[in-house]
């Protein structure tokens, strides 16, 4: 830690060193003058009438900063397409830090397509860019699903580097990392378990999102605590002009969202809620049992205190429970397990920029928890429950050549678990885990075209007598059509998720610190190319590698739904990710295609009884070596057609040879009373490959207007269309086929006002 205070200290003074160097400073936020919503990627630029050219873009926030101005007169420039463009003149004096606001008027006269074009600008939700992907709600509802309201899980499925579970499980795989290892913050609050058991949602529907940053790998010192990946969420701010709304039906789900101002163009609030219908809706149309029931809640204040400070309040709560993989004609009341969870979070986020030094700087207070449960409902035999506090603090000084952020941090996690003796080797009732930290982010802007971010991040566990320095670093440099990036970084992750994955449809997930007091560790690296050969072509491919040390997995036992023991796992993942995306008039669509080879490297005493060596390598059951996703939307006049086609090699699972009866003789047994208990015999664990998975997915969407103000969307969709029958996972301990969903027809109906 002083090493981390001396740094920060040298930076606050580098930094005084530049601002009192330095020329004027231009900074403030753009927002949609019809809802004073913030507008990310507009270009604001600065011109004199001499050769003078300074420009930016504007944040998830619509914050904008021009640093380096030499005094004189400038004319100032503010342009998105589908926004009429701002102008103005600016006179500027020596050592003066302005602060200007922009609000951009809608021009109704540019064509539907052009403004289309202007969303998928503004998140640069093609590129891939040192790991990141940046992801609108337009994109979203651009992806065939069987709900009239799009989702966030349903655009995660169709990136190259994302291995989902499928219909069922909720579970996402980033680039090799388990779902534990993905760190998911909506405004800063760390979310818990996100995403439900259904495939096709989250806890995120499109209607409350602004934009959503996924780095799939070699993120920056901002983010920790996890191994994987990031998944950052900002929402919208509400509408501060007027009351708008929307309710929505489908066989899965119900939408209901109203948003408003509570004092005009200053404070605003929204609401959404998402029930689950599946009884009344999806079960009928398939004729089977569905046992799912999930349902989410969002809400938000913000409020522009003034010109220079806004202040918000989030909460999430998002709930499910069900029983995975059901076998069609089983009993849905019956004592089948039920996993049940509940994951909350409540935060304030206030962003201020100071009047009298070029800063920005951001506040953060949240509080986060999950609680867990697996068993019979009447009698769980595993439950989990885990929380967090968060205390944060960033701040960004702006610097003619090189920007500097810093930032704090102060973490209060309890975790709490009774796992009914499924992990033998791991005995916690409850444990308290604190955190302290902050990380160091410079962004050199010497060079035209080029960005250089070299950081460090640095987090200490006081409870644990643990302390972390972990370099990062990121880079990309555009030339003419031509954009190379690279990243890479070390990472740790005190905090992990344990889960049996030798059974897919266990997916209970207990919060515990590092089981055998060895703190995973990753370190990635990363490198890629894109070109924009034309404006409606643009190409990318990214090549990564992931080091993983200090893993906690399953033993292997002849008794794969009962209890076992963690043993320690080193692995790596190789791949790469490609791209192609062509937007052109009323036709958008894209081609993603991932490759990646997960291996794991374990040792266990008892494998050496089996196959005569006790250290084994092996392929996790989520190695998904090739997987395919191509995506094309036409729009015509009030109707948009959407389909989606995906395939995705086998997965490894573990052969089971047969069945016989153990019985174990600790003491005097009779043998004609004892039968024993039925023990499974399997050949190499994740020895063998399931069969390939693919589905296509169709919607039409058609929209039309019952007021100037007032709009009905009808949808039909069909969800794997031509009813392929994709293999879910074969049950261990009775070699029983459990299947993906099949052919899904579905009719959805929305209102907007």
């Amino acid at each position: 830690m002083h090493i981390l205070l001396r740094l920060f200290l040298l930076s606050i003074f580098f930094t005084v060193h530049q601002v009192n160097a330095q020329n004027a400073v231009l900074r403030g936020f753009v927002r949609d003058a019809s809802d004073g919503q913030p507008l990310q990627g507009v270009n604001v630029i600065l011109t004199n009438d001499g050769d003078a050219f300074i420009g930016s873009s504007t944040d998830r926030d619509g914050f904008f900063a021009l640093s380096g101005i030499v005094p004189g007169r400038y004319y100032l420039a503010a342009s998105f397409i589908g926004f009429s463009p701002h102008r103005d003149t600016l006179d500027v004096v020596p050592d003066d830090i302005i602060t200007y606001n922009i609000e951009l008027q809608p021009a109704d006269d540019l064509l539907g397509e052009m403004v289309v074009e202007s969303e998928r600008e503004g998140a640069g939700a093609a590129g891939l860019t040192g790991g990141l992907q940046s992801i609108t709600p337009r994109d979203i509802t651009l992806i065939p699903a069987p709900d009239v309201s799009g989702d966030l899980a349903n655009y995660l499925s169709t990136l190259p580097g994302v291995v989902s579970s499928g219909d069922q499980g909720g579970q996402l795989f980033i680039r090799g990392g388990e779902p534990t290892q993905n760190q998911v913050i909506l405004d800063g609050m760390t979310i818990f378990q996100p995403f439900h058991l259904i495939g096709f949602y989250s806890a995120f529907p499109s209607s409350i999102l602004n934009v959503t940053d996924v780095y799939a790998g070699g993120f920056g010192p901002r983010y920790g605590g996890r191994l994987s990946s990031v998944i950052d969420i900002s929402t919208r701010n509400g509408n501060k002009r007027r009351i708008a709304g929307e309710v929505s039906a489908a066989p899965f789900i119900s939408t209901a969202l109203l948003e408003g101002p509570l004092v005009s163009d200053k404070v605003s609030g929204l609401i959404s809620g998402r029930f689950s219908v599946i009884e009344q809706g999806a079960e009928r149309i398939l004729d089977r049992p569905l046992p799912y029931d999930f349902n989410d809640q969002f809400v938000k204040l913000h409020a522009d205190l003034s010109q220079n400070s806004q202040a918000s309040i989030s909460g999430l709560r998002s709930h499910d429970s069900g029983i995975i993989g059901i076998l069609e004609g089983s009993d849905a009341d019956s004592t089948l397990n039920e996993v049940n969870w509940t994951s909350q979070a409540i935060g304030a986020r206030y962003i201020l920029l100071p009047t009298r030094i070029p800063v920005q700087a951001e506040l953060l207070l949240s509080y986060s928890s999950v609680e867990n449960t697996f068993g019979t409902p009447a009698d769980p035999s595993r439950s989990s429950n885990s929380s967090e506090i968060n205390v944060s603090a960033n701040v960004t000084h702006f610097n003619p050549r090189v920007d500097i952020s810093w930032g704090l941090h102060a973490r209060f996690s309890e975790l709490n678990s009774e796992l009914g003796g499924v992990f033998q080797n791991v005995t916690q009732d409850a444990e308290f885990i604190s955190e302290a930290g902050g990380y160091l982010l410079f962004d050199l802007k010497g060079v035209e075209g080029l960005s250089f971010q070299p950081g460090v991040r640095f987090s200490s566990f006081p409870s644990k007598g643990r302390t972390f320095i972990e370099p990062r670093v990121r880079l990309t440099y555009d030339i003419d059509i031509h954009r190379v990036s690279l990243a890479g970084g070390i990472y740790h992750q005190e905090i992990v998720g344990l889960t049996d994955r030798r059974d897919a449809g266990d997916v209970f997930t207990a919060w515990t610190t590092a089981p055998f007091g060895k703190v995973p560790r990753a370190i990635h690296g990363l490198a890629g190319y894109q070109i924009r050969p034309f404006s409606w072509l643009q190409m990318a491919v990214e090549g990564f590698y992931k080091n993983m040390s200090n893993l906690s997995i399953a033993e292997w036992s002849s008794f794969p739904r009962f209890t076992t023991r963690l043993q320690s796992a080193d692995g790596n993942v190789i791949g790469l990710d490609s791209r192609i995306e062509i937007s052109k008039g009323p036709f958008y669509g894209f081609v993603n295609y991932g490759y990646a080879k997960v291996r794991y490297q374990a040792q266990q005493t008892e494998i050496e009884y089996w196959f005569g060596d006790s250290e084994y390598e092996f392929s996790p059951p989520h190695d998904r070596q090739h997987q395919l996703n191509t995506v094309g939307s036409v729009e015509w006049k009030n109707f948009t057609l959407s389909v989606r086609w995906q395939f995705g090699s086998g997965l490894p699972f573990s052969q089971a040879l047969g069945f016989d009866e153990f019985i174990l003789l600790s003491g005097p047994t009779d043998l004609f009373e004892e039968h024993g208990d039925t023990r499974v015999l399997y050949t190499y664990p994740y020895g063998g490959r399931l069969p390939s998975y693919h589905r296509l997915d169709i919607s039409l969407e058609h929209t039309f207007e019952i007021s100037k103000n007032t709009a009905v969307s009808i949808l039909a969709s069909a969800t794997n269309a031509y009813d392929r029958t994709n293999l879910f996972y074969i049950d261990l301990f009775t070699l029983e086929r459990l299947d993906q969903l099949p052919l899904i027809p579905a009719v959805g109906l929305k209102l907007q006002f």
